[in-house]
C-alpha cells in the first residue's frame, strides 16, 4: 500500500496545473538565476576597472577570476550532496546566503586579496544556485510543461548579461565598482527573505519516506486543478533512466560540450578574428548583433523542448553548432562573421536552455538528481578553467581555423552521445 501511495502521489504531481505556489517558486528561482548571471558579468567589469585604477595588479586579477571558477566548481559539488542528503530547501537557502552575504561584504573589501576571498565564497553560492535553481523548478513543474518552465528560467537568467553590462557602463564610471557589489548583495538579501517559507520538494520528501508531508505540498500545487488522464499510455509509470553511470556520462558530456563551445566562442572569437584581420572588438554594435542570438536561442529552446522532445531539440542544436563552427572558420567578411556568429550564438543558447536548464536534472532519479547535476556542472567548470590554456597553446602550434574545427568536433561528439545513450525524458515520470 505504501508503494502504491507513492506512485499515486507522483502521478498527482505530474497532473497538476500551474498554481500560485508554483509561480512563486518559478519567480524566486528566476530572480536568483538572474542575479547569478549579473554577478558573473559584473565581476569581469570590476576586474578591468580595478586594474585600470591601480587598485589591483594583473596577477591579482587572474587570482580574482580563478577564485570565481574554483568557487563555481566547489559550489556545484557541495550543493548536489546537500540537496540530495539534507533536502532541496536547505541547499536552496544556504547558496543564496553565501552568494548574497559575501557579495555584499565585497563592497567593503579593504584590499584586492580580501576581494578575492569574498569572490571565492560568493562563487560557491553562485555554483550552488545553478544546480539547485533548475532542479527546483523541474521538481515542482507539471509534467506537460516542465521543459518550458525550466527553459524560461534560462531565458531570464541569460538576459542578466546585457542588462548588467549596461548597468556597469552607467554606474561604475560615476559611482565606482563597490556600489555594484552592494546593490547585488542587498537584492540577494531581499530574495533570501522571500525564500524563507519555500516548501521542501514533494519529490524529495517521497524519496525519503515522508509521504504525509509531501501530500500537504501537493495539495497546494493542485489548487488550480489537475489533468484527468484516462488512457493507459499516459497513466503508465515509465522508467526513463539508464544506469546512474551512463546518465552521468551523458550529463557530463552534454553540459561540458555546451559550456566549452559557448565560453570558447564568446571569450576568444574577437582575438581569433583579429588574427585574420577582422576587428569586431571595437564595434559594440556588431558584437551586440551577434549576442542577440542568446535570447533568441533560449526562446527557441523553451518553445521546442516540450513540443518535440529533449533529444530532438538538443541533438540538432549540437549538429548545427558543428556545421556553423566550420562555416565560421571560413568567413572572411564582416557580414558573414556577424550572420554566422548570430546563428552560432543562437545554437549555443538553445543548448543552454535545453541541456543545462532542463535535460541534465531529468537524467537522474530524485535521490541522485542534485548530485548528478552538481557533478556534471562542476566538471564542466573545470574544463572552462582549462580552456584558456588549451586555446593559447593551440594558437601557438596551429591556425585559428583549428579552434573552430575543435568546437565543431566537440559539438558533434556530444550530439552523438546524447542521441545514442541519452534517455528521452519528455512528458515522462522522472522518478
Amino acid at each position: 500500500m505504501e508503494m502504491q501511495s507513492g506512485i499515486e502521489l507522483q502521478r498527482r504531481i505530474d497532473r497538476t496545473h500551474e498554481s500560485p505556489l508554483f509561480y512563486k517558486i518559478f519567480a524566486l528561482v528566476a530572480g536568483g538565476m538572474f542575479l547569478d548571471a549579473a554577478d558573473v558579468y559584473m565581476a569581469s567589469a570590476v576586474a578591468s576597472t580595478v586594474l585600470k585604477t591601480g587598485w589591483s595588479t594583473l596577477a591579482q586579477n587572474s587570482y580574482f577570476l580563478s577564485s570565481g571558477f574554483l568557487g563555481l566548481f566547489i559550489g556545484s559539488l557541495t550543493a548536489g550532496f546537500i540537496g540530495d542528503l539534507k533536502g532541496r530547501r536547505v541547499a536552496y537557502q544556504i547558496n543564496l546566503l553565501l552568494f548574497g552575504g559575501f557579495t555584499f561584504l565585497a563592497a567593503f573589501a579593504p584590499n584586492m586579496w580580501m576581494l578575492i576571498i569574498c569572490r571565492l565564497f560568493s562563487s560557491i553560492g553562485l555554483g550552488s544556485e545553478i544546480v539547485t535553481g533548475y532542479s527546483m523548478v523541474n521538481e515542482f513543474a507539471p509534467i506537460h510543461s516542465r521543459g518550458k518552465w525550466c527553459a524560461a528560467v534560462s531565458l531570464i537568467a541569460n538576459s542578466g548579461a546585457p542588462i548588467t553590462m549596461l548597468l556597469c557602463t552607467l554606474i561604475i564610471p560615476h559611482y565606482g565598482w563597490r556600489v555594484m557589489f552592494a546593490g547585488i548583495g542587498i537584492v540577494a538579501a531581499v530574495l533570501w527573505y522571500l525564500r524563507r517559507d519555500i516548501p521542501e520538494s514533494p519529490r524529495w520528501l517521497m524519496a525519503h519516506g515522508k509521504e504525509t508531508q509531501a501530500e500537504q505540498i501537493i495539495e497546494q500545487l493542485e489548487v488550480n486543478g489537475s489533468d484527468d488522464f484516462t488512457d493507459t499510455k499516459t497513466t503508465k509509470r515509465e522508467t526513463v533512466h539508464h544506469s546512474i553511470g551512463i546518465s552521468l556520462f551523458v550529463a557530463i558530456v552534454a553540459v561540458s560540450a555546451t559550456i566549452i563551445c559557448q565560453y570558447t566562442f564568446t571569450s576568444w572569437v574577437p582575438t581569433l578574428l583579429l588574427k585574420r584581420g577582422i576587428n569586431i572588438s571595437g564595434s559594440l554594435g556588431l558584437s551586440t548583433l551577434m549576442m542577440l542570438g542568446a535570447p533568441v536561442g533560449c526562446a527557441i529552446g523553451a518553445f521546442l523542448v516540450d513540443r518535440i522532445g529533449r533529444k530532438k531539440t538538443i541533438v540538432p542544436a549540437f549538429l548545427l553548432t558543428a556545421v556553423f563552427g566550420m562555416f565560421y572558420a571560413r568567413q572572411d567578411t564582416m557580414t558573414g562573421v556577424v550572420i554566422i556568429g548570430f546563428l552560432l550564438t543562437a545554437c549555443f543558447y538553445v543548448l543552454m536552455a535545453a541541456v543545462v536548464a532542463v535535460y541534465v536534472a531529468e537524467l537522474f532519479p530524485t535521490t541522485f538528481r542534485f548530485r548528478g547535476s552538481g557533478i556534471a556542472n562542476g566538471i564542466a567548470k573545470l574544463f572552462t578553467v582549462a580552456m584558456p590554456i588549451v586555446v593559447a597553446w593551440m594558437l601557438k602550434v596551429t591556425t585559428t581555423n583549428m579552434i573552430f574545427w575543435t568546437i565543431s568536433a566537440i559539438a558533434l561528439f556530444a550530439g552523438i552521445v546524447v542521441w545514442s545513450l541519452g534517455d528521452e525524458t519528455n512528458q515522462k515520470d522522472i522518478g
